[in-house]
């Protein structure tokens, strides 16, 4: 049985709005429904959320802005970001403003529920008691997508979990710039060395996130990555 979340739903076009919130009341959550950033503070104040899905394009206070002032206030609330700003640059901008899942508009209810469950075990394994001290490490549940550690755990994209296998797996946990490449399944060039290192910069982040120190992946110049923590892949 899917245990109950409370979801709030920002989201100005009204249609779209009361579509999500059936699909996920369909699944047994609690989801209330709002149309800016600026009913949070007043109608929804009232409302403790797990989970805020929200559109970027708000009237008023945007996605981004809102979402960092979530992040800042409850660190440990999913939030799931939905928007028809699909550019590589867009998404960046979605996940440093604190997104766990960012997902290009029109959102296929099934993706959208996906993202929920994925978050959900999330929640529930930070409120979980743990049998595990933090000097085991770092460990990657590669089915649910999820990077667990001393500090809790975060939901990881398909690519990060690509490079942490592939950094898992190597000697010394080291990887040139090329493997890394050829582990995302992409040829090396100078873009996509770019592309890497905001990629690295975003796992970085997670791997704090969770215990990581700020050391936790080393660059090693004109070469490649070291992963420096214990990590295992389950």
């Amino acid at each position: 049985m899917v245990a109950k979340l409370n979801i709030t739903v920002i989201e100005d076009h009204d249609a779209l709005r009361a579509v999500t919130m059936e699909a996920l009341r369909q699944q047994g959550h609690e989801v209330q429904g709002i149309d800016c950033a600026e009913a949070l503070d007043d109608e929804a104040a009232g409302f403790h959320a797990n989970i805020f899905v929200i559109d970027i394009n708000l009237p008023g206070e945007n996605g981004l802005s809102l979402a960092r002032r979530i992040r800042k206030g409850n660190p440990g609330a999913g939030i799931i970001m939905a928007s028809g700003r699909t550019q590589v640059d867009d998404r960046i901008a979605g996940y440093d403003s604190g997104a766990d899942v960012y997902l290009p508009k029109p959102v296929a209810v099934e993706e959208l529920l996906a993202a929920v469950t994925a978050i959900q075990r999330r929640i529930e394994l930070a409120k979980a008691p743990t049998s595990q001290s933090g000097d085991e490490g770092f460990v990657v549940d590669s089915r649910a997508m999820l990077l667990n550690g001393p500090k809790g755990s975060v939901v990881i994209s398909r690519s990060e979990l690509q490079m942490l296998s592939a950094f898992a797996t190597s000697a010394g946990q080291q990887l040139e710039h090329w493997q890394l490449m050829e582990a995302l399944g992409q040829q090396p060039d100078d873009l996509r060395k770019a592309t890497l290192e905001v990629k690295m910069v975003r796992l970085r982040k997670k791997l704090f996130e969770v215990g990581a120190e700020h050391c936790c992946i080393r660059s090693i110049r004109l070469v490649g990555y070291q992963l420096c923590v214990p990590l295992q892949i389950i």
